[in-house]
């Protein structure tokens, strides 16, 4: 669908109320979000409230919009947000990677939501798509204010990061990696600039370029002349060296700490990033 004048990826309900909010996450970065309320919603009262996170790279005006918009209508006071460093919210220099600061926006959503007098602070929980997913399960390792977490094709970015596809480097892949990235950090400092990962093209490339099935299904909603979820906040690329933060991280360690609360998990049958979800479920 072509970018609308609102600057969303889809056609909001007549029956939703957008609100821009901003606020900040315990570091002192502005996040920008998106409210989607009920035109009906009665704020005499308290509602259940999600916090809605986007794709590692994604937008608050892309999938979590579409979430919002529907749970909207179902009830639920929605919360759709642009992580730290990336589109309408704060930080610097643009495009970093954290794990650590995209879980602390979750928990300044929570905070947000928890000053509304229409807001159950009991019944908030969140929904992580994609990359968010992972950093949406390590948010509630920790913060139990989380009340219940949904998932919808969970990326886990550390694992990818730190094990590659499928679990498919060594040891000596990884210290390799290390070492890349290590020069590359010598290399900006010299330079006095950023080096980023490789962005979204504008136009998909020709049918006789061989493209890898995950590269593929990404082009398919994020590049701009397919007109599906394109965004031009939505750049897909980041500061190189983000990627040694998550050499460290254990995202879905611990995952017992989330119980007893719930957790529903949705994948296709047919995604790409099946076992990312599968691991979770066995962690």
């Amino acid at each position: 669908m072509p970018l609308q004048p609102d600057g969303l990826t889809f056609v909001i309900s007549p029956e939703v109320d957008r609100t821009r909010v901003t606020y900040k996450n315990r570091y002192g970065i502005t996040i920008a979000a998106d409210l989607y309320t009920a035109k009906d919603l009665d704020k005499s009262g308290q509602h259940p409230a999600l916090i809605i996170g986007p794709s590692h790279g994604g937008v608050k005006e892309q999938m979590p919009g579409v979430w919002a918009n529907q749970l909207a209508q179902r009830g639920y006071v929605s919360l759709a947000f642009d992580p730290s460093y990336k589109g309408d919210s704060g930080g610097e220099p643009r495009f970093v990677s954290s794990p650590e600061i995209f879980m602390e926006d979750f928990s300044a959503g929570v905070d947000f939501l928890g000053t509304l007098d229409y807001v159950s602070r009991d019944r908030i929980g969140l929904v992580g798509i994609c990359g968010s997913g992972g950093f949406g399960l390590g948010a509630a390792r920790m913060d139990t204010r989380i009340k219940a977490v949904v998932t919808a094709s969970m990326y886990d970015i550390g694992e990818n990061y730190r094990n590659g596809w499928q679990h498919s480097w060594s040891d000596a892949d990884r210290r390799a990696e290390m070492d890349r990235l290590a020069e590359q950090r010598w290399a900006d400092l010299d330079a006095g600039t950023v080096t980023y990962d490789p962005i979204f093209p504008e136009e998909v490339p020709p049918a006789e370029v061989q493209l890898d099935p995950v590269t593929s299904e990404f082009f398919d909603y994020y590049v701009k002349s397919n007109d599906r979820g394109y965004h031009p906040h939505s750049q897909g690329g980041h500061i190189a060296v983000s990627h040694l933060g998550y050499m460290g991280y254990g995202g879905l360690r611990y995952l017992e700490d989330i119980s007893p609360r719930p957790v529903l998990m949705i994948v296709g049958d047919q995604a790409f990033s099946r076992w990312f979800t599968e691991d979770a479920m066995e962690a």
